[in-house]
């Protein structure tokens, strides 16, 4: 194979693992609860591609997800109910259109900001898999650093804007490309196997 095939190949992977991996954490996530291990679990897939060249990454979160569905099934009802009582509260705020109501209002996105970092922190690590701690270390890799949180915040909020140009990149890429970063911050020095 000449240098610009496998150039080529090597930049279609790059779109094709995390679209699979986004395809099953579609899929898995459709239980409203299940978001969390979902995205654990397409994290998972995504590091077994980044470490091995694994290149099953939709039946590689297929298969990773009951594992990490018994270790974080009770952090995704968590993350869940305090997400939606979030929104809920932000959509009061802005209703009521008091001082008040615009004070609490930045709280209240603050704390959402918060929630969703430290819960793809935590797929991260639960992803990997090499912390004895998982909270502990979500919670390092999420608020350890406030660069690296503004970093992780800026790209889960701003990737499902910038696949939108792809069709159902927002839903398929939108997820594993925080994901992707939260992996490589986690693990910097993962090798690769050449294609």
């Amino acid at each position: 194979m000449k240098g610009w095939e496998r150039g080529a190949l090597r930049a279609m992977e790059f779109v094709a693992q995390p679209a699979l991996a986004g395809a099953a954490f579609c899929l898995l996530a459709l239980g409203v609860i299940t978001w969390l291990p979902a995205l654990a679990a397409a994290g998972s897939a995504l590091q077994d591609w980044r470490s091995e060249g694994d290149g099953r990454s939709f039946t590689g979160t297929l298969r990773a997800f009951p594992r990490l569905w018994r270790a974080l099934w009770r952090e995704g009802l968590v993350a869940t109910a305090v997400l939606a009582v979030l929104t809920l509260n932000c959509l009061f705020l802005l209703d009521t259109r008091s001082a008040t109501g615009l004070l609490l209002f930045p709280v209240q996105v603050g704390l959402m900001a918060a929630t969703a970092v430290y819960a793809l922190s935590l797929a991260a690590v639960c992803a990997v898999g090499t912390d004895a701690a998982p909270r502990r270390g979500a919670a390092v890799l999420a608020f350890g650093s406030p660069r690296r949180t503004v970093v992780l915040l800026l790209v889960a909020v701003l990737a499902p804007f910038a696949v939108l140009p792809i069709p159902l990149g927002p839903l398929l890429l939108g997820p594993t490309l925080p994901l992707l970063l939260a992996l490589s911050l986690l693990t910097p020095a993962a090798s690769r196997r050449p294609v």
